[in-house]
């Protein structure tokens, strides 16, 4: 029974030793393993015409389908006007960034800060300065180039966006926040949406307007063209932005229509609430390259403006900013620009929402309805608005001036209809997000960049580390049993 007892402890002994070689096999032998892929910052200056807001926004480095999906972490207001009103001031266009810069970096870690990508994209109010004084324009960006430059961020320039660029990447940003162009699905991926319809985006700044769609035929102006690939998908797009029709410009060059159809120092404006008046001086009303001032004008010279509060008087005049002649050659928009019939379903976001908003005119009311409510409100005196909305004296002279515009710009502008005006959604946000350019510019940017390869590390394979714990645990077990037969066949 000994040789026996020596048999068994000798097997159990060459099971532990086979168990400890195991364990140290895996230890030794390390494999590569993949770790989840970190998250991305980038940050967007939207250089208005009346102010400039930065947007924080991040993304998975791992993407969809080539496009990153990309959230929006945090907006920031800058003080002061538009960068454009810092012509003879441009080292305060950049001072005026700092305050937003200090909050991007409390929120980007600071590990990342180096690596996050930063762009200042400028609209139309730099755009009218670049064709007044490029100087002065240059100026500008040199100065808040300077200021984002010493900060800890790879800023990739400041620039003046085209108006086909501000408009296509509004376009994206409305599709992206309603589910259009990709979506999370109940299987838990993301997914292109199908048989979903794309909308178009209508962009009321205060220099210029966009129109953005994808129109039933091919674009036949391929300035107007504009092309996509976003989450694997191919979209071809009609696009164009009007510059001097944004809202600030077009009332400027509505009141000098007005100022020079007078010929006088005093005239009346039929668009501003009766009872209503203004002084203007030459050299304020014509301080843009909207508007040409009269050779025979005195800079200095006091304009007094009175309002008369004439709805039908008020759209004649603002047709007159217009040429809605197309001619034999395609058909257009307005001033000869050519463009396709609209299509399908619009959001009408900035300038178009916040005037429509006020009116309480955003719950797609029919047109009929929509007219009406105009014209009573601007045939309301100027005492009685005041009492009305006293927390809105500032703008309220101007909301009849505006309404009857958007007004013409749609209609017969765009030429929206009254069958076609039901597919105007007027709206601030979609998916509790502001509409604007800089997510789709950013969401665009994000297909340049190579997705990021998984980062690898050293660690053990799971199924040797499995198979060595257990061969483990197995010789500790089968040390025992020797341990007990060897004292039982010694008692023996």
């Amino acid at each position: 029974m000994d040789s026996k007892a020596k048999a068994i402890a000798g097997l159990l002994a060459a099971t532990c030793v086979c168990s400890i070689v195991a364990l140290i096999l895996s230890v030794v032998n390390v494999k590569d393993v993949l770790l989840p892929p970190s998250t991305k910052y980038g940050l967007v200056f939207d250089a208005g015409s009346t102010h400039t807001s930065l947007y924080i926004y991040r993304w998975p480095a791992d993407k969809e389908n080539g496009t990153g999906i990309v959230s929006q972490v945090e907006a920031c207001s800058v003080s002061g006007p538009g960068i454009s009103s810092y012509a003879d001031d441009p080292a305060g266009a950049g001072a005026s960034l700092k305050p937003c810069l200090d909050k991007a970096m409390e929120i980007v870690p600071a590990e990342q800060q180096r690596e996050t990508p930063t762009y200042l994209g400028a609209t139309a109010g730099m755009r009218l300065l670049r064709k007044e004084n490029s100087t002065k324009a240059e100026r500008v960006f040199a100065e808040v180039s300077k200021a984002i430059g010493e900060y800890p961020v790879d800023f990739r320039g400041a620039r003046i966006l085209t108006g086909s660029e501000e408009g296509s990447f509004g376009w994206i940003t409305v599709n992206y926040l309603l589910g259009t162009l990709v979506k999370f699905s109940f299987a838990g991926i993301w997914e292109h949406p199908q048989d979903t319809e794309i909308l178009g985006a209508l962009d009321l700044g205060g220099a210029s307007t966009q129109i953005t769609f994808q129109p039933g035929v091919a674009v036949e102006d391929r300035n107007t063209s504009v092309f996509f690939r976003l989450y694997g998908t191919n979209y071809s797009l009609y696009s164009h932005s009007y510059l001097c029709y944004g809202q600030s410009q077009a009332l400027k060059m509505l009141l000098a229509a007005l100022h020079q159809a007078s010929r006088s120092a005093q005239f009346s404006h039929p668009c501003y609430p009766r009872g209503y008046q203004e002084k203007v001086t030459v050299a304020e009303l014509y301080d843009s390259p909207c508007v040409r001032a009269p050779s025979s004008a005195s800079p200095e010279r006091v304009l007094t403006v009175t309002g008369t509060g004439e709805p039908a008087a008020c759209g004649t005049a603002v047709r007159t900013l217009f040429n809605f002649s197309c001619g034999a050659q395609w058909p257009c928009g307005f001033n000869g620009v050519y463009q396709p019939p609209v299509r399908g379903q619009f959001f009408a976001f900035a300038g178009f929402y916040y005037t429509f908003h006020f009116l309480n005119l955003t719950r797609q009311q029919s047109l009929s309805d929509v007219n009406s409510t105009v014209l009573s409100f601007c045939r309301r005196n100027w005492t009685e608005l005041v009492q009305s909305f006293p927390q809105d004296r500032k703008y309220l002279h101007t909301y009849c001036s505006v309404a009857i515009y958007i007004l013409t710009l749609l209609l017969d502008g765009y030429k929206f209809n009254e069958h076609t005006w039901s597919n105007i959604h007027f709206s601030r946000q979609a998916a509790n997000t502001d509409i604007g350019w800089t997510l789709g510019f950013m969401l665009n940017f994000t297909n340049m960049i190579p997705a990021e390869a998984l980062q690898h590390v050293k660690g053990h394979q799971p199924g040797l580390w499995a198979g060595a714990v257990s061969f483990l645990v197995l010789a500790i077990v089968a040390g025992l049993v020797a341990v007990s037969l060897h004292c039982f066949w010694k008692i023996k």
